[in-house]
């Protein structure tokens, strides 16, 4: 039975591991050699060297492939996988982001921009026609950036239409899948050309491990993430590629029980007196739901909230949880909380108040009753 024959929950546990034998390893080992036998007599290796190629790396890379519908690079660093797509961009050519993009990618289009590697022009990607208009503008080579749903904001935007809109205008469409994992949608089947993703997140799933991927579908493309991670040393190392794989094989599960948290969680925030806005695609009014019910499978294990008191009162309830665990990262099987804007470089459209929830595997109700008591310290 084939990979593309079988459900993406069944693919995240079969996918990468070694051809069945009698006595043949369950998983994919850790090869922690940077040297392979080769030259000579023997002939060219097809490892060749530690920075070309791994075994193990070979593992995370089959099975986020075959989930995602292409052919994936695993990088050193969700930033990583970054700046290798961004760098498919011409010098001097022009990328459009998301005007609430994640900060790590917010500020390395800046920092290219002030090096005059690239021009930077922010868009709403929830408007297909300000996008639209926005490609008109450029002359030279541009890349289309997507997140969807977006960081921390949650907005979802039309990928099949703005990418049907970027290639009438010859550009590259590149998606941050970081938030939706290939669960719950695939942006190469609705027209993008490179996803992205920080492993870091959802795919490894327990707050272990700093890893990047990129997927794509054409060989050129490829060829160029490849080279670029090969001579900028953005390579993985196996140990983290090793966890990552370990982590994937759990995702469906992982998945299954935090969006339906989040959702619930989403649905009881709206009632409570110290939240002014709720962003959660699961909800009937959200902008974004209409367009998430079709083009996703699931709703995602984030959520967002603001909150009555400005930054202080966001910061009074990341101070009163208890459960819940302040840090700057998700995906995890843990709750996670933060103020986004406490970054400096957060770009400004996030609200000053805005908390982004990270909705772990613990019980729902635990969750809401440590959310709940922090929030009501506000009113």
């Amino acid at each position: 039975m084939s990979a593309p024959q079988l459900s993406p929950a069944t693919v995240a546990v079969v996918s990468g591991r070694p051809a069945r034998a009698l006595d043949s390893e369950l998983n994919t080992p850790v090869s922690l050699s940077a040297t392979f036998v080769g030259g000579g007599s023997l002939g060219q290796a097809a490892l060749g060297y530690g920075r070309f190629a791994n075994p193990t790396w070979v593992a995370l890379e089959t099975a986020l492939g075959d989930l995602e519908g292409g052919r994936a690079l695993t990088f050193a660093s969700g930033m990583a996988a970054v700046a290798a797509a961004l760098h498919l961009l011409p010098a001097e050519g022009t990328v459009l982001v998301p005007h609430g993009a994640y900060n790590g990618t917010h500020s390395l289009t800046g920092l290219m921009s002030s090096q005059n590697r690239l021009t930077v022009r922010p868009v709403d990607i929830t408007d297909v026609e300000a996008v639209r208009t926005a490609l008109q503008a450029v002359s030279g080579p541009v890349l289309l950036w997507l997140e969807s749903p977006t960081n921390p904001l949650l907005e979802v935007a039309d990928i099949a239409a703005l990418a049907a809109a970027g290639h009438e205008h010859d550009a590259l469409v590149v998606v941050d899948n970081t938030f939706a994992t290939p669960l719950l949608q695939r942006p190469l089947d609705l027209g993008a050309d490179v996803v992205v993703h920080s492993v870091t997140k959802f795919l490894s799933g327990h707050s272990d491990v700093v890893l990047g991927a990129v997927v794509a579908r054409d060989e050129v493309t490829l060829a160029a993430l490849q080279a670029h991670r090969t001579f900028h040393g953005a390579i993985p190392g196996p140990l983290e590629t090793f966890l990552a794989l370990r982590g994937l094989r759990t995702l469906p599960l992982r998945l299954e029980r935090s969006q339906a948290s989040a959702a619930e969680l989403a649905r009881r925030l709206r009632e409570h007196p110290a939240v002014t806005r709720v962003r959660h695609p699961s909800l009937p009014d959200d902008p974004g739901h209409a367009l998430a019910a079709q083009q996703m499978s699931g709703f995602g294990a984030l959520v967002s909230i603001e909150v009555t008191g400005g930054a202080a009162g966001a910061d009074a309830v990341v101070d009163a949880v208890r459960l819940w665990v302040p840090a700057t990262s998700l995906g995890g099987v843990e709750s996670l909380v933060e103020r986004r804007r406490r970054h400096g470089n957060e770009p400004t459209v996030v609200p000053q108040d805005l908390l982004r929830l990270s909705v772990g595997v613990e019980d729902v109700e635990d969750l809401w009753r440590d959310l709940q008591q922090a929030l009501d310290t506000l009113v």
